[in-house]
């Protein structure tokens, strides 16, 4: 039987990452317990779990709230992620299997197929299995451990929504060249291509939250002059344009 502590965990975390508690958002105790049938106890411990992972912020005398990344957090993760998806790749080339390369494929085929008609969420379930083989195929507990305190960032950020037609041809462009760099059993050119990747994707996503960032206050003064009272801005927010790929 499931524990209410894991399943308060697993609606929460749930929550966070596609987007219905945004950063800074407060996370009640009574209102998350009322919502999963549970007590206050497993709702608290919990939201530790989730501090722990970094997802979510406990201040004192305030209660808990969604974190709220800044452009400097995220460009110290993403770095951290640069160097274990790398190491993940190269580990990869000389232990990928023949049916993981096929898969591979098909899944940049369903990536590409979807974004022609942006269907978003068939494309980021693909990238994530997509990058899930990687993962698997470096054979590395570790390694694995260590990356999942990191890739649910572009999860959280949802990424995917600031990307640029440009942005989205370059992303499905690695996808094909680490294929091919793993096909080739090529452990440098691997570690090339996913460093590249996640390099790229994190020059857009800093580019989108400074623009955010930049922004906030001009916000604030506007309201400030108007008399009114501007809500708190979420960076999650994305703009018109709209891409999958990272």
């Amino acid at each position: 039987m499931e524990r209410a502590v894991d399943r308060v965990y697993t609606h929460i975390r749930a929550a966070i990452l596609d987007g219905r508690h945004r950063p800074g958002d407060r996370l009640g105790e009574a209102e998350l317990a009322e919502v999963t049938g549970a007590s206050r106890t497993p709702v608290r411990e919990a939201l530790r779990q989730l501090e722990v992972e970094g997802l979510v912020e406990v201040l004192p005398h305030r209660g808990a709230r969604v974190y709220q990344f800044t452009s400097d957090d995220l460009e110290e993760i993403y770095d951290l992620r640069m160097t274990l998806e790398a190491l993940a790749a190269g580990r990869a080339a000389s232990r990928i299997t023949q049916a993981q390369l096929d898969q591979m494929a098909e899944l940049c085929d369903r990536m590409e197929a979807a974004a022609r008609v942006d269907d978003l969420e068939i494309v980021a379930t693909a990238n994530m299995e997509f990058h899930a083989i990687v993962r698997t195929a470096s054979a590395s507990t570790r390694l694995t451990s260590m990356l999942s305190a990191v890739i649910q960032l572009p999860l959280m950020m949802r990424t995917f929504h600031r990307y640029a037609p440009e942005d989205l041809q370059r992303s499905a462009g690695h996808h094909r060249e680490l294929i091919a760099a793993l096909r080739a059993r090529d452990e440098v050119w691997a570690d090339a291509v996913m460093r590249s990747h996640v390099r790229a994707a994190k020059a857009v996503l800093l580019a989108s939250i400074r623009a955010d960032e930049e922004a906030a206050p001009s916000t604030a003064t506007t309201a400030q002059r108007a008399g009114t009272t501007t809500p708190p801005m979420h960076t999650t927010a994305p703009p018109a344009q709209s891409g999958v790929l990272r």
